[in-house]
């Protein structure tokens, strides 16, 4: 049996396992949805939003985001916490639950489409969330996605850019791109299981030549001179941040998310590999994103706001997250690990901030991933000298970060502001701002006159003020974690380092679940950073459209322009290049509950 035979064979065993799991479990009516507002809605019981049932999370490239994040500044939602996803299914549930009354005693038919097109998803969560006495399963989805690519790309958060942006990591290059994939959920009582498989095929390229690789790996970034020891720079092909050539074709199966739950007051503690997205921007998080693939992981998530007596009269409610796990593709010091820790507080239902804590720490070669180097790690909070960093009790690389949102006085049903920012060897962006990167943003979710059109626009900047001349070596990098807090190569953020640029958004909604877009992405990096610097820019048109209730057809052409100057060898030079990308996708939602 060939390598690909035995590949597709695994994901067709894995999908046909998925569907027997979920049809030997015995059948259920069939449920169905009121599809109109309910003109005598009353607040629902206290059972229902106080639920102890376990819920899966939403995976962070659905179309409900999109949708629960323009209810949200149309002044509705007022539970959500936009700098914590993913969300379970359940808290999505309770969000609605709790802005229902509001929406309809308003005139606001845009919320109202928007409110029923997302409770239609979640309503069979509702009506299971009083009887934990069955298990539940469901296939939730089945997809292709097909990605055609004329031209040369870039593939390289950590240096030079990215064409393709926050998708998980995916291979891609010039030609035929294709993913295609299922996922299935369970709950029983407290515990929820979540697997989602695709099979991954990514067409092959030249890549970079070795002369380029060999800049970028010893002149660029150095890695491969080791912190401890005056040892020459070695090239490894083997280095997930440079895509060193001939890049061969990606064919394979992936484990995009598996996740086992336990719901435990308010919270989900579970292992496995799942989303995050740490910040309120739609283009990017600075600190973690979709844009790398999900790491392995153990979590202990908030899932419903938290309230506490006397502390909630100044802070609000608040959710918190923390998890912890294994980085892959690093390679000085090799597999190192990651713990995360934030908190965001919404002091009213209009303002919401939070604070976040990165560390990166241990790795073969350097210090052990025990307990004595995860509580240092953790409980550090200051400059360390260089002897401590060479040594095994080294804190690790530690970046931390704030965000907020908030929907403008006078424009509350119109206007969104809010930001992202990162800073690395400081406690906080807010001590430290000029050593800090941000992402910024506005949202104006309709115009006067054009209820269905909005509009979003976000800056980036990574090139700060104090790091202005330290060629790309302050955030993301440091001396020892050098690869920073990449996972297989690609950063949370594709801004990258020492970078500058923005993204716009214009969206007709044709309704809840449809609509046409269109995007323009800029990014220049600092020539500080890269000689000469570089410049990319992409136009892209998007159109979602449903085929009855349970299809989703999404087609995508995106254009490129970008020039690296650095690049002056055979398989890339010095003129502008471009490419064209031309993508369909077709997602089959069953809603066949077993139960």
């Amino acid at each position: 049996m060939t390598k690909t035979a035995e590949v597709r064979l695994r994901f067709s065993l894995s999908f046909c396992a998925a569907l027997v799991s979920c049809a030997l479990l015995p059948q259920a009516p069939a449920q169905t949805t009121q599809q109109t507002f309910p003109a005598n809605y009353q607040t629902p019981p206290a059972e229902i939003t106080t639920s102890a049932e376990g819920s899966t999370y939403v995976p962070m490239d659905s179309w409900m985001y999109p949708a629960l994040d323009r209810l949200h500044s149309l002044g509705y939602l007022d539970t959500a916490f936009l700098g914590l996803r993913p969300w379970t299914r359940l808290s999505i549930a309770h969000m609605l639950e709790q802005s229902a009354d509001k929406i309809d005693t308003s005139n606001d038919e845009q919320a109202k489409e928007i409110y029923l097109a997302v409770l239609n998803e979640v309503q069979p969560d509702i009506d299971n969330a009083t009887d934990v006495t069955h298990p539940t399963g469901q296939l939730e989805s089945v997809y292709s996605d097909f990605r055609g690519i004329d031209g040369t790309v870039l593939r390289d958060s950590f240096h030079l850019g990215q064409t393709i942006i926050d998708d998980y990591g995916r291979p891609y290059q010039g030609g035929f791109n294709d993913y295609s994939g299922f996922s299935a959920r369970a709950e029983a009582g407290r515990f929820s299981l979540y697997w989602r498989e695709e099979y991954e095929r990514g067409a092959g390229a030249a890549g970079y030549s070795p002369a380029l690789y060999d800049y970028l790996s010893c002149t660029i970034d150095d890695v491969w001179v080791s912190a401890r020891t005056a040892s020459p720079c070695i090239i490894n092909p083997n280095q997930d941040t440079i895509p060193g050539g001939p890049i061969p074709v990606a064919n394979y199966a992936r484990v995009m998310e598996a996740t086992i739950s336990y719901h435990l007051l308010g919270h989900e503690v579970s292992f496995g590999k799942s989303d995050h997205w740490l910040g309120p921007d739609r283009g990017a998080s600075m600190l973690w994103s979709d844009n790398a693939e999900d790491i392995y992981q153990f979590q202990i998530d908030r899932v419903e706001p938290l309230r506490i007596p006397l502390l909630s009269r100044v802070t609000g409610p608040f959710r918190y997250d923390f998890f912890v796990g294994s980085l892959k593709g690093h390679t000085d010091p090799n597999d190192p690990w990651v713990h995360m820790e934030k908190i965001s507080f919404k002091p009213t239902r209009n303002l919401e901030f939070g604070f976040d804590r990165l560390v990166v720490w241990g790795g073969k070669g350097h210090e052990p991933i025990t307990l004595h180097t995860f509580l240092k790690s953790f409980f550090s909070f200051q400059d360390v000298p260089a002897a401590v960093k060479l040594s095994r009790s080294d804190p690790g690389a530690r970046f931390g970060t704030f965000d907020f949102e908030y929907r403008l006085p006078y424009l509350r049903h119109w206007v969104t502001l809010y930001t992202d920012s990162l800073v690395h060897d400081d406690v906080s962006p807010i001590s430290a701002p000029r050593r800090a990167g941000v992402h910024p943003g506005i949202y104006l979710a309709k115009f006067p006159g054009l209820e269905r059109l909005d509009l979003r626009v976000e800056g980036a900047n990574t090139n700060t003020v104090s790091s202005a001349s330290t060629g790309g070596h302050f955030l993301y990098t440091e001396a020892i974690q050098r690869q920073g807090p990449t996972n297989k190569g690609f950063l949370p953020d594709w801004i990258g380092r020492q970078g500058k640029g923005g993204q716009a958004w214009l969206t007709y909604h044709l309704n809840g679940q449809e609509d046409i877009q269109f995007m323009y992405r800029n990014m220049k990096i600092n020539g500080d950073f890269i000689p000469g610097g570089t410049t990319q820019n992409d136009f892209a048109g998007q159109v979602r459209k449903r085929i009855g209730k349970d299809i989703e057809v999404l087609g995508l052409v995106q254009y490129e322009g970008w020039k690296a100057p650095i690049i002056t060898y055979p398989v890339l030079n010095n003129s502008l290049h471009n490419d064209t990308t031309v993508e369909a996708r077709i997602t089959w939602y069953p809603h066949q509950k077993t139960q």
